[in-house]
């Protein structure tokens, strides 16, 4: 089959949340995608997707276009095996876009995936798209097109930068960081996926935490401070805000004051 025929996917990076955010290569990918697919993830999140439809609404000048929704595949969110858990719900993601691409997109068809933030951090669809791709029962080709991450997003409302001068940093994510705690050779520290407030276990002495929820939206919170003052009301208005919204998206990052 010559690539001409194959079926194309745009895995689309959209931001944070504001539209204003969408880069001008995502805006061109848009309009010339025919179909999108989204993942439905239940009631309680149905404002991401009538956030993805607003995207599509603002800067698609095409009215062809088609949206097929599906309903997105669950997981246990606090596993035994948490690497094992993974890998059965990438399966069954595979599962659903393979089915999608089969039935709702011509051989010749141009596709597209919103994804939030930038794709390529601490988001499954790429792994997912190269095991639908490695099955060899549909062809089709894909691009990566970046957005703007909720840590660039974190970073800019606080009015900091992500390293400090000749510093590195380390992106991990509250389950490495509840069991490994906070490296000893690392003086900045993005946390990301942390649905248990893993910083309260830390010896807050010298850390200054930066955190960020629903960034990008009208529902937008940051705190920053050291963490030692601020740790017990983040958790306090993470719990409020997860209640009242159903769900959250949060990340923080953690700094060695000692080290700037």
């Amino acid at each position: 089959m010559g690539v001409s025929h194959m079926r194309k996917i745009f895995i689309i990076g959209i931001g944070a949340g504001d539209p204003r955010q969408m880069t001008v290569e995502a805006i061109e990918r848009l309009n010339e995608a025919e179909v999108f697919f989204f993942l439905d993830k239940g009631d309680n999140k149905r404002d991401l997707v009538e956030a993805r439809q607003a995207i599509l609404d603002r800067f698609v000048e095409r009215s062809d276009y088609r949206v097929v929704t599906s309903a997105d595949v669950g997981r246990d969110r606090d596993p035994a095996d948490y690497v094992a858990t993974v890998a059965d719900w990438h399966n069954r993601r595979s599962d659903l876009y393979e089915r999608m691409f089969l039935d709702e997109l011509p051989e010749h068809g141009i596709g597209a995936i919103l994804a939030w933030g930038d794709p390529t951090l601490y988001d499954n669809v790429i792994a997912v798209l190269e095991e639908v791709r490695s099955r060899g029962r549909v062809a089709f080709d894909y691009e990566v097109v970046p957005g703007i991450s909720s840590v660039s997003t974190l970073v800019a409302r606080h009015r900091t930068s992500l390293n400090q001068v000749g510093k590195s940093v380390l992106v991990t994510t509250g389950r490495r960081l509840a069991a490994e705690g906070f490296p000893s050779d690392v003086d900045d520290v993005v946390v990301m996926l942390d649905a248990h407030c893993s910083f309260t276990t830390l010896d807050d002495g010298d850390l200054h935490i930066y955190w960020g929820a629903y960034l990008g939206t009208p529902d937008e919170i940051v705190i920053a401070g050291p963490l030692g003052e601020v740790g017990a009301r983040i958790v306090a208005v993470r719990a409020e805000a997860r209640e009242r919204k159903g769900w959250i998206m949060d990340t923080y990052l953690l700094r060695r004051r000692s080290g700037s």
